[in-house]
């Protein structure tokens, strides 16, 4: 799973004038809030780890709004381990209100113009506006185009935030200073996707909205004068909000702060929630709540699903194996379900550097050193190795060549917490195409048999594979599986431009035209870098 990128995070801190000091900012003071956000960009830095970035407001600096960021780690981007360095930073772009952001770049483009936040001045100060966001709008290439038919209009990027920002722009301008509310209802009528929004104005108001199905996570909290949101709850709880105070921001729905005064108000309506399940699966922090269920135990839950379908003989020398770390919770709770050992067979070299920013050879030269097997842990061992998905493979055949090579294991089974990834995802998850997808090959004809794993076991150079079914995955969640966007295991999408994508990709895979899915809508010269958000 590591050569698999998430669309990034975000957060928000707001200190709300008239309510005291509160004793979650006592450090820092109302006016340099802004100062929480490097802490809360840290909590959700598993989301994105290629940039990072903030931007603060100040009603009494020059510059009302300041934008800081550039490409590295949030440590490294602000300085964090050169305290003058830090301090210096911190001083220049105090401010009662503050957005964040950090990035992952699935091109690889290592681009400081790519990070977020997105700021556009304006003389204007309603106008004068820094935004950043999660996810992505599957309508990117018809909004593109509709911007480039005027001539008077021009992009920089070849991003949907670039044209996401246009479209706030536009709605800007449609009234001398339109509630930010309205503002909120014509984007969200334009937008196809997946968005979790943060916005900070020149007048200090700010934004946090949802989109109306609610793919992405986003929650919030307030205590006192303090309001603070972030993708993940794992960031508000270690400010020092209660878990109580924290709750997610409903779909459809935008928290606005404007003159000081917060209220959380409705933009656009739907009939039904599509929460993104892979957040669960995969990308979400393991101590994270989102939408009132734990990660961990959705985790613990689908080890305990995959315990139900072994049928691996079972003995003295059998062991669970997690591939670190997002499968654990799952092995964990696998292992003791059948009441084998779980051993830590695979040990992570977390300074190897991150595997999916190089091509594909160099990505398979990182994946050879990105873990290192124990012999004495495996040698001689049935091992049942635990992943949390496969999508392209690249990483899991490196990976069982080496533990066969050093390992010396006397059988290895491959089991997996998630269901085949058969179909591309168009809401923010770095996978466009079909043929990227190594299970969508083996299934292209049918469901999911014995005699598939079987096939894509002989060419993991496993002694099986087993996958969770499709059901599974809700029931481990605790939610209906009308609630969760199961478009990449189910191949039905939660929005037209997504289910339109889709087709698009299985007519280019069927024809074997090579490219991005979102290059054959629109034109080709709309070229859209797998950049995400």
């Amino acid at each position: 799973m590591s050569e698999l990128r998430d669309e990034c995070g975000v957060a928000a801190i707001y200190h709300l004038p008239g309510r005291g000091v509160s004793p979650l900012c006592a450090d820092c003071g109302p006016d340099a809030v802004s100062r929480l956000m490097p802490r809360m960009l840290l909590d959700i830095q598993n989301r994105g780890q290629l940039a990072a970035g903030m931007s603060t407001y100040h009603p009494h600096r020059k510059q009302f709004i300041g934008t800081y960021k550039d490409v590295g780690m949030v440590g490294e981007v602000f300085r964090m381990s050169h305290r003058a360095q830090y301090e210096n930073l911190m001083k220049e772009f105090d401010g009662r209100a503050a957005i964040g952001h950090v990035r992952y770049a699935t091109c690889g483009a290592d681009d400081r113009n790519y990070a977020q936040p997105f700021e556009r001045p304006h003389i204007k100060k309603h106008k004068w506006f820094s935004f950043a966001f999660n996810g992505q709008l599957a309508n990117y290439s018809k909004l593109r185009n509709e911007l480039l038919a005027d001539d008077n209009n021009h992009l920089a990027r070849e991003t949907d935030t670039e044209v996401f920002m246009h479209q706030i722009c536009q709605a800007l301008t449609a009234d001398r200073q339109p509630p930010l509310v309205d503002v909120m209802r014509e984007i969200g009528a334009k937008f196809d996707g997946a968005y979790s929004m943060v916005l900070l104005d020149a007048l200090g108001d700010m934004i946090v909205a949802r989109d109306p199905l609610g793919i992405k996570p986003l929650c919030y909290a307030v205590e006192g004068p303090l309001f603070a949101a972030a993708s993940e709850s794992v960031a508000l709880m270690n400010l020092g909000f209660a878990s109580e105070s924290i709750k997610p921001v409903p779909p459809g729905q935008a928290i606005i702060i404007s003159d000081g005064r917060l209220e959380i108000q409705t933009f656009a309506h739907s009939s039904r929630r599509a929460h993104c399940f892979f957040e669960w699966v995969y990308f979400a922090n393991v101590a994270s709540t989102m939408d009132g269920r734990s990660v961990y135990l959705a985790r613990k839950a689908l080890g305990e699903e995959l315990a139900q379908l072994e049928t691996v003989a079972i003995d003295d020398d059998t062991v669970v194996v997690p591939v670190p770390d997002t499968s654990k919770a799952a092995a964990d709770a696998m292992a003791y379900a059948l009441k084998v050992p779980c051993v830590e067979g695979l040990i992570r070299n977390r300074y190897s550097g991150r595997t999916f920013i190089e091509g594909s050879g160099d990505r398979k030269r990182k994946a050879e050193t990105k873990y290192t097997p124990l012999r004495e842990v495996l040698e001689g061992k049935r091992v049942i190795l635990v992943e949390d998905s496969i999508v392209r493979a690249t990483t899991l055949k490196v990976l069982l060549q080496r533990i066969r090579q050093t390992g010396l294991p006397r059988e290895i089974h491959v089991r997996v917490a998630c269901p085949p990834i058969i179909s591309p995802c168009f809401y923010g998850i770095d996978m466009s195409t079909v043929s990227e997808l190594f299970a969508a090959q083996f299934l292209q004809d049918g469901p999911l048999t014995p005699e598939a794993e079987a096939r894509m076991a002989a060419r993991l150079g496993a002694d099986s594979l087993r996958y969770l079914p499709v059901e599974a995955v809700a029931r481990a969640i605790g939610f209906e599986p009308g609630n969760l966007c199961q478009a990449c295991i189910t191949r039905c999408y939660p929005t037209p431009c997504g289910q339109e994508l889709a087709q698009v990709a299985a007519d280019n895979d069927r024809n074997n035209i090579a490219g991005r899915t979102y290059e054959s809508v629109g034109g080709a010269r709309q070229l859209f870098l797998r950049q995400s958000h």
